[in-house]
């Protein structure tokens, strides 16, 4: 990346600050902790840029979609199922290794198949279990 782009982003990101505006009156302005601002016209290419190895050395499908993901596999057997697990493992470590923060609440596992499958799907991620969403809505 050209060394004047790699400037610039540091330079958006760093020693930022903010005000806020309620009616004809402007707050003093104070500085913003580190970050990536939010709702900003660079957040989704910010993110991407931050989060593109996140997906290394996965053996499931992944698609990161603005400031979301999904990762999916087709499950035949428990083997199968194990490979999805170890991918939401890593992917917790690479959060932690990265200082990112992950919601599992606002996670959800989903099966889709013809078959009636009575077994709870049981994925976790952080140590904590995945809500299974029927696919059936």
């Amino acid at each position: 990346m050209d060394s004047s782009v790699v400037v610039w982003i540091r330079e958006f990101l760093l020693n930022r600050t903010q005000g806020v505006r309620l009616g004809g009156h402007l707050s003093e302005e104070v500085r913003v902790t580190p970050g990536v601002p939010q709702e900003g016209v660079l957040d989704p290419l910010l993110f991407l840029a931050y989060v593109k190895d996140s997906s290394k050395n996965i053996e499931s499908t992944i698609r990161l979609f603005v400031e979301d993901c999904v990762i999916y596999r087709k499950i035949i057997n428990k083997e199968d199922t194990e490979k999805l697990q170890k991918v939401l493992d890593r992917l917790g470590e690479w959060a932690v290794e990265n200082t990112m923060k992950i919601n599992p609440s606002k996670s959800k596992a989903v099966r889709f198949t013809r078959d009636t499958v009575k077994d709870p799907l049981d994925y976790s991620l952080a140590n904590t279990l995945i809500p299974e969403a029927s696919s059936c809505n």
